[in-house]
């Protein structure tokens, strides 16, 4: 039961660190001392997609699984979780890509919108 419970909780803390990297940037806007925490977690979520590594963090959740009984899964965390609820095929290479790069222009759009934001902002 308890290894079931820390492979859930690694589940949420993954979730949660992808929405973190993907929408990272608007926590930026209201306070600027995330900015290197958001940037450092924007490089690696772009990095482990563009290098089609495991995260450390699928290593955790299928090691807790593992103990907890469970068979695990093939795959990362965003092949077996995200791509059935997005696309209806399997991950691929090229689609790894795209979603890498799909981080960088969703975060590229959010900081100019705050820049703009800021530079029209009374000083």
């Amino acid at each position: 039961m308890l290894y079931r419970f820390l492979a859930d909780a690694v589940l949420l803390l993954h979730l949660g660190f992808i929405l973190f990297v993907v929408f990272g940037a608007l926590l930026v806007a209201r306070r600027r001392g995330w900015l290197p925490v958001q940037l450092a977690a924007a490089g690696w979520g772009v990095l482990v997609e563009a290098s089609g590594a495991a995260c450390p963090l699928t290593w955790a959740e299928l090691y807790f699984r593992r103990l907890a009984g469970d068979a695990g899964y093939q795959g990362g965390f965003i092949d077996h979780y995200l791509v059935p609820l997005i696309y209806p095929a399997g991950l691929t290479r090229g689609l790894q890509v795209g979603l890498g790069l799909g981080v960088i222009a969703i975060n590229a759009i959010l900081y100019t919108w705050i820049r703009r934001r800021r530079a029209r902002a009374p000083a």
